[in-house]
């Protein structure tokens, strides 16, 4: 069952870990009251599954797996959902009390008071998916209008999934970065808000609000758990959600948090470059990887400061192992739970399984027979045809 991961190539970089300052002061712990305040108050809300992966423990040889399932976050499918409505909500506020001459309440929003206003506030954004759907999501619950920029490989579902939500989806020819451009130009001339899950000089006020809604997540896993985990495996993307999670485990667990473990596609490994040369670095995407929440070549500033003083490890991994961790989930081959689960939400997975083959890197990662992983599953089935394509036997989609 392991064959493909003792076979695997991984590349691990080490971090340079200092004294937590960033994840105190970057996303404060008032930033994270606020938005758990308010997310946990919305319509829906219940906390996501945190599924323990005992067989595969006992395969792996560590003390416990933990897997934070976000599939059913909202009917959404995945962790998204908490950070871009709730962004949206705040930069509807942000207008709405500049407009009124007053402090407008998340609240009133929330509860359709200023729908009319909000008819006329434009929210647009890039995406690979499902930071779009989240923030459609927001904008239908909330009465403004939604531009959604998606680059030439989003999946056609993925898309049809934000304009059912009431979305004007633009596709473009380049990647994800090239839409992230245009999306910015495009809000610049016709003075719409964008509403982006990174930052860069100038623009933070949205990415902080969106990797503070990531908290719930975080929250209610560290509630959820009778002892702080020793690792966390996170995905990188442009970094937000590994951001997050090692500041809110930083919060929640001081000086016992876990050893923190980035992970990404070896196609877009702008973390992992970045780590290599101590500042944020942009890595040049030649081939797009079946991880398509993961195809970043950019990191968010905001979400590096974080990374750089939280993160023990950068490691990258190959394509091949992804589509066989899908489905070691969603087939229970280890005895466990079944977890059906989208592409980009096995990267920790996947590396650590396959860290797991190799004990000269489980050494260099600290990994050994009393180690307590906790992963963040962040997305279910978010397309249904890629992963009935996956799990008919597909490891390239």
């Amino acid at each position: 069952m392991y064959d493909v991961f003792t076979a695997a190539k991984l590349r691990h970089t080490a971090g340079r870990p200092k004294p937590a300052q960033a994840a105190f002061r970057v996303l404060s712990e008032q930033d994270f009251d606020n938005a758990c305040a308010e997310i946990m108050a919305w319509e829906g809300y219940a906390p996501t599954p945190l599924v323990s992966l005992s067989g595969l423990a006992k395969d792996l040889n560590v003390a416990r797996i933990d897997y934070k399932h976000e599939g059913p976050r909202f009917g959404l499918g995945s962790f998204k959902a908490l950070g871009g409505s709730y962004a949206a909500l705040r930069v509807l506020q942000r207008e709405l009390s500049a407009q009124l001459g007053r402090t407008v309440s998340l609240e009133e929003i929330r509860n359709g008071e200023h729908r009319e206003a909000c008819a006329g506030i434009t929210l647009v954004s890039a995406t690979d998916g499902n930071h779009g759907r989240s923030l459609a999501w927001g904008c239908q619950r909330f009465g403004a209008p939604c531009r959604i920029y998606i680059h030439a490989e989003v999946s056609e579902g993925r898309a049809s999934a934000m304009r059912d939500l009431g979305a004007d989806v633009i596709r473009i020819e380049g990647d994800y970065d090239a839409s992230v451009l245009l999306a910015k130009s495009e809000a610049e001339e016709n003075g719409w808000f964008v509403v982006s899950d990174t930052s860069w000089e100038g623009y933070t006020e949205p990415p902080r609000d969106v990797m503070a809604g990531y908290c719930v997540m975080t929250r209610e896993a560290c509630n959820t758990l009778d002892k702080p985990p020793t690792h966390v495996f996170l995905q990188g993307g442009v970094g937000g959600l590994a951001a997050s999670v090692a500041a809110g485990l930083r919060q929640f667990y001081k000086d016992a948090a876990p050893r923190v473990v980035i992970v990404e596609p070896e196609l877009a490994a702008c973390l992992f470059d970045s780590a290599k040369k101590g500042k944020p670095t942009t890595f040049e995407i030649a081939e797009e990887t079946i991880m398509a929440g993961l195809s970043c070549g950019e990191p968010s500033e905001m979400a590096w400061e974080i990374l750089a003083e939280e993160s023990s490890d950068f490691l990258t991994i190959p394509d091949s192992i992804v589509a066989p961790s899908v489905r070691l989930l969603a087939n229970s081959e280890t005895g466990d739970i079944a977890v059906e689960a989208g592409e980009s939400a096995v990267a920790g997975l996947a590396a650590l399984i396959a860290a797991r083959q190799d004990p000269v890197l489980s050494d260099a990662l600290g990994l050994d027979g009393n180690a307590r992983v906790l992963l963040i599953g962040s997305e279910g089935v978010t397309d249904p045809d890629i992963f009935k394509a996956i799990m008919a036997g597909a490891n390239h989609v």
